[in-house]
């Protein structure tokens, strides 16, 4: 399957076309570059490491099974919504994303599962947050829109966190993947608006991104509530292999 469509908001082609390797796998492309990656025979396959991060992370919030509440910041091809639909039926999901013309396109080439609880909200990821409140309180929330300097200035701060943090569960989970390159001049913005807003901040990635010398995305992690001893360990054993988990004073390198 291959499929196109032109994106006047952003002036660019959108096009869904079939993984040659992975049966039953779809390859959303914005401007020809890669974007999302969705198994629609087995939604539990997260194929990009970051988003398999963000996913370990939501199996450590609330265990397989358990229906939770999931805010997502950036629809993209609701890879991450797939998954918790896959493993939480039940769950009480929330999508926000700037382009219409984007989601109608991934949601009729792409169809989400019978079933799926999600609500969408088109507009801007942090102007839309006041309407997106009322499905709250929030077990995860998933901010997956940063790539580059070019991050919007409105959502690389402080005061976006902290309107995000006020929808969390007590002993929920912020994620934001950030897209960079050295010197990691975003995620270090990033890590230091966090660390004024929620009481713990960490970062998954592979080992070499610490270094600051190589392009690539860091997920990074912020809890109102105190860290789970058990992550230390957990996270990283969850993978894609190597992963580093780095929080405390360790990732103070990384805070601005």
């Amino acid at each position: 399957m291959s499929a196109s469509r032109y994106l006047r908001g952003i002036g660019a082609h959108a096009s869904v076309d079939a993984d040659p390797l992975v049966q039953g796998a779809f390859i959303l492309s914005i401007a020809g570059a890669e974007q999302s990656h969705v198994d629609i025979a087995d939604p539990t396959h997260v194929f990009y490491a970051y988003l398999r991060r963000m996913a370990n992370v939501v199996d450590a919030v609330r265990p397989a099974g358990t229906p939770l509440h999931a805010l997502h910041l950036g629809a993209g091809a609701l890879t991450l919504a797939r998954y918790i639909e896959a493993t939480r039926p039940g769950s009480v999901q929330t999508a926000v994303e700037l382009e219409r013309e984007l989601v109608d396109f991934v949601l009729e080439q792409l169809p989400l599962p019978a079933g799926t609880d999600l609500a969408l909200h088109l507009g801007d990821a942090r102007w839309e947050l006041p309407a997106a409140a009322g499905r709250g309180p929030y077990d995860v929330i998933a901010l997956d829109i940063f790539s580059g300097p070019e991050a919007p200035a409105h959502i690389a701060h402080p005061d976006f966190y902290a309107e995000a943090a006020a929808l969390l569960a007590e002993d929920g989970a912020m994620l934001v993947n950030i897209g960079d390159d050295p010197p990691l001049t975003l995620v270090r913005s990033q890590v230091a608006a966090m660390r004024g807003v929620f009481r713990e901040v960490a970062a998954l990635s592979e080992p070499d991104m610490f270094t600051a010398r190589f392009p690539g995305n860091i997920v990074a992690i912020g809890l109102p509530g105190p860290w789970p001893d058990a992550w230390k360990t957990a996270l990283p054993a969850a993978g894609p292999h190597p992963t580093l988990l780095v929080r405390g004073m360790d990732l103070d390198p990384l805070a601005g």
